[in-house]
């Protein structure tokens, strides 16, 4: 079974243990996460992954939980020393090594690198052969640390992931909402959302809780914009007024301080 978990306010990843994954591995207490769906479909829970990530806001994965899944399965095994990383191939087979191990991580006691095909070229130029075994091949630690300095360019940088608020913008007007909606509808439609969020909560139904208030930003989103407005101006006013706010909760809400 794999399980879909978010770490509020960090990331949401996949696991099959979550006790080892996120306990053990990265420190979550099991109030301090929970679990937003589970499946024993790889294919679906990979895709669903980016697409959850996408909807709360979080950095989207460059790969799949299936692709680095694989990866990780064929991964070469370094021998990693405090001078050099040696690689289990001679020099004439290490590009294609490389290249089908794209996107792992090379760590050593200077940094962690990711293997871009940039990184890839530059190894294979300045790889030496082991004079212990000559199937093996290594480059220096340092002069490796020197060369991933200069990889910030474009090619290296991540991808930039669509605004989703953008993205309910433009599936809103390919539907016509902008053109022949306008912003009393979309109250109403508020309310019906509301609604079912309330029978989310009293039934303490966590996927329809997530159905209801996702559903909720969608129709706030499509209000707004009739109005001219956006709804990150919106988010970002309330939170510029409300950042500074003192008070204290009273019966399981927040009262702010008066003068």
């Amino acid at each position: 079974m794999y399980y879909i978990y978010h770490i509020f306010g960090k990331k949401i990843g996949v696991t099959r243990n979550l006790n080892n994954r996120v306990t053990s591995q990265q420190g979550y207490k099991e109030d301090e996460y929970e679990v937003l769906e589970t499946s024993d479909d790889i294919d679906y829970v990979s895709e669903r992954e980016l697409e959850l990530q996408s909807i709360y806001g979080y950095k989207v994965d460059r790969q799949s939980y299936k692709n680095l899944t694989q990866k990780k399965s064929n991964q070469m095994k370094l021998n990693v020393t405090e001078q050099t990383t040696t690689f289990p191939c001679p020099i004439n087979k290490l590009k294609g090594n490389l290249v089908d191990n794209l996107g792992v991580n090379i760590t050593t006691n200077f940094g962690s690198y990711t293997l871009t095909p940039a990184l890839v070229d530059w190894i294979v130029e300045n790889a030496n052969t082991s004079m212990f075994n000559p199937a093996r091949s290594y480059v220096y630690n340092k002069a490796l640390e020197e060369f991933a300095r200069t990889l910030v360019t474009k090619e290296e940088l991540p991808k930039e992931v669509p605004n989703v608020y953008d993205l309910i913008r433009q599936w809103a007007n390919e539907r016509g909402i902008y053109k022949n909606g306008d912003a009393k509808t979309q109250f109403i439609k508020l309310q019906e959302e509301t609604g079912e969020l309330a029978r989310a909560i009293l039934k303490n139904n966590q996927e329809e809780l997530i159905d209801a208030i996702g559903d909720a930003v969608v129709v706030l989103t499509n209000l707004a914009a009739l109005e001219g407005l956006k709804i990150e101006d919106c988010v970002k006013s309330a939170y510029d007024v409300i950042k500074s706010r003192q008070g204290s909760m009273i019966n399981g809400t927040f009262v702010k301080q008066t003068l």
